[in-house]
């Protein structure tokens, strides 16, 4: 016993620990997952700001385009470079750039000069041989990255995306968005990342924003990737855009997105997890510790009640004050203990008005109005002329010798597996085959019937040593079908076996007297006793309600000897009777 709730014990702290373990297992492997979603989440966002910037890029593209077509197809752009209106042109610049505020916008006559200029505040003095404005002589328009844009290269101007678009015999209109750091900036506030611009096959920065780092754009690949940067972590991205062609090449663009902190905050998070799981698994330890000590405390004082309960002795335990299920556990035991004891009692108080086998049946199953059909074997056993004997003796000692009398008759009964249905006043009826049928019933309710005649001689010389008269008695058996069951009403029920075989035991009982035999049964009960009694054909009985007579017999014992009812046994066996016995 000591032994077994030792290991509940231990088992009990290992089911308390073994969480705390597997989770403090789990913690870095959760660690390394967190920390693959955090590095797919920032190339993510790189990936999605690249796919931005493009969208970005293309929306001002659009812009510088229709900027430029606009004020080319404007008559007061005519005006002013037709007259060489320098003020009008700017007016006119003006109001344009109220809408595109970034913009620089040039209008250049046919020589190549400007006439006026709006953002650009050195415009390049080679405009006029640049390949831009030769397209334009040519009636086309001009789109692409200019190195210095419309400025002097000399300013040391960053690129800019240009538009140049052609005035038929008077010049042209040049709209130039400065791919600057003020541009940048914007872009890179938007995405939430910092940005850099490279020149055309090279990995220089000719424009970054303030928190690029310096050394991402000599770094950076086609493929996200990440890079340590004076102990800081940024995952950094270099692509092209189809709007960025140069003539000496693509302009690259790199993004960088830092993720110390995010790294830092995974890091810190899983260390605050890790603490507080230990924690926990120490604090869990201490009181797990002490409840599996109190749970095999509780469960060993059970665990002793139950071992004496299995030697039929209804113990209590003290409960084990704990508050909680540990206690009503041992509460709930004792209610138990005391209703088993209810239980035991009432049992045998039920026992002593029915026989067993249907006390167990009836407190196994729902007790209800109804029965079921059934093959039983019904016998009756009756004393004769008792009225005659109880009016000449005191109730009193009527009382007691009845209680002798079914003590002894009773016993056999039961001995043979018989249910004993009700007292009749001074009568008896057996029921074998209810509740529960045996293949041999009616052998048994023979055998009975028998042992009950034999008995009733020492039974007389004990009621006669007492003063009692002896007594004499009829028995009747019929095998037959009956409805065994609950019967009466929902406040008053008993369990007992109706029927024609019922009434035919009955009447062949009450035919012994007239007959001048002690036992009669039915054909159907031979026949059910499979050739094991000796018997002798008495009459043919009509008895009520059936139109075909009952063959009525007398058993004189069994056929192997044990049980002989009287002297003329071995001659019946001889069969010295002129009617053969009938055996089934």
């Amino acid at each position: 016993m000591a032994k077994t709730l030792r290991t509940v014990k231990q088992k009990l702290t290992a089911l308390v620990l073994t969480p705390v373990a597997v989770t403090l297992g789990i913690l870095p492997g959760l660690w390394w997952v967190l920390d693959r979603q955090l590095v797919a989440q920032v190339q993510d966002h790189v990936s999605e700001a690249e796919s931005a910037f493009r969208m970005e890029m293309a929306d001002d593209v659009g812009d510088v385009a229709i900027a430029a077509r606009l004020l080319a197809l404007d008559p007061e752009t005519w005006n002013a470079l037709r007259s060489g209106d320098a003020a009008q042109a700017r007016g006119l610049a003006d109001r344009f750039r109220q809408f595109f505020p970034t913009f620089d916008i040039l209008f250049v006559d046919l020589r190549g000069q400007v006439v006026a200029q709006i953002g650009c505040q050195k415009p390049r003095a080679d405009l006029a041989q640049h390949r831009s404005f030769k397209e334009i002589q040519a009636g086309k328009e001009f789109a692409g990255i200019l190195r210095h844009g419309c400025e002097d290269k000399s300013t040391g101007s960053p690129p800019a995306y240009t538009m140049a678009v052609p005035i038929p015999g008077l010049g042209a209109v040049f709209v130039c968005l400065p791919l600057d750091k003020a541009f940048l900036t914007n872009v890179a506030r938007k995405l939430g990342i910092e940005m850099a611009l490279t020149a055309p096959k090279s990995t220089r920065s000719l424009v970054a924003t303030d928190g690029m780092p310096g050394v991402a754009a000599e770094q950076a690949s086609r493929q996200v990737q990440q890079i340590d940067v004076d102990g800081r972590e940024w995952a950094i991205l270099r692509f092209d855009v189809a709007d960025l062609r140069g003539r000496r090449g693509e302009y690259l663009l790199v993004l960088a997105h830092e993720v110390t902190d995010m790294r830092h905050m995974v890091r810190n998070n899983m260390l605050l997890a890790f603490t507080v799981t230990a924690l926990v698994g120490l604090l869990a330890l201490l009181v797990g510790s002490r409840v599996a000590s109190l749970m095999t405390q509780a469960l060993g004082r059970v665990s002793s009640a139950l071992k004496r309960m299995e030697q039929q002795e209804y113990v209590t335990v003290s409960p084990v004050r704990t508050g909680d299920e540990l206690e009503d556990l041992a509460e709930g035991f004792n209610q138990m203990v005391e209703g088993l004891k209810e239980r035991d009692k009432i049992r045998d108080t039920f026992g002593k008005y029915m026989t067993a086998v249907v006390a167990d049946h009836l407190l196994a199953s729902d007790v209800e109005l109804g029965g079921k059909t059934m093959l039983v074997t019904v016998l009756f056993s009756d004393i004769r002329d008792f009225t005659t004997l109880s009016e000449r003796m005191p109730a009193q000692e009527v009382v007691a010798m009845l209680n002798d009398y079914f003590t002894a008759m009773v016993a056999i009964i039961m001995e043979e597996g018989g249910v004993v249905d009700k007292y009749i006043g001074d009568a008896i009826m057996a029921v074998f085959g209810a509740p529960v049928s045996h293949p041999e019933d009616a052998v048994r309710a023979l055998r009975a019937a028998v042992r009950m005649r034999l008995a009733l001689g020492p039974l007389n010389e004990r009621l006669q040593s007492k003063g009692f008269p002896a007594l004499r008695t009829g028995i009747g058996l019929h095998t037959g079908s009956v409805v065994a069951g609950n019967i009466g009403s929902d406040q008053r029920m008993e369990y007992t076996v109706i029927g024609d075989t019922v009434n035919l035991a009955s009447r062949l009982e009450s035919q012994t007297k007239a007959l001048g035999v002690s036992l009669l049964v039915s054909e159907e009960t031979l026949k059910a006793a499979q050739d094991t009694v000796v018997a002798r054909f008495v009459q043919e009985l009509q008895v009520k309600g059936r139109t075909e007579p009952v063959r009525a017999y007398e058993v004189l014992g069994t056929k192997d000897g044990a049980m002989r009812d009287t002297a003329d046994f071995t001659a019946l066996v001889a069969g010295a009777l002129s009617e053969p016995p009938a055996a089934g």
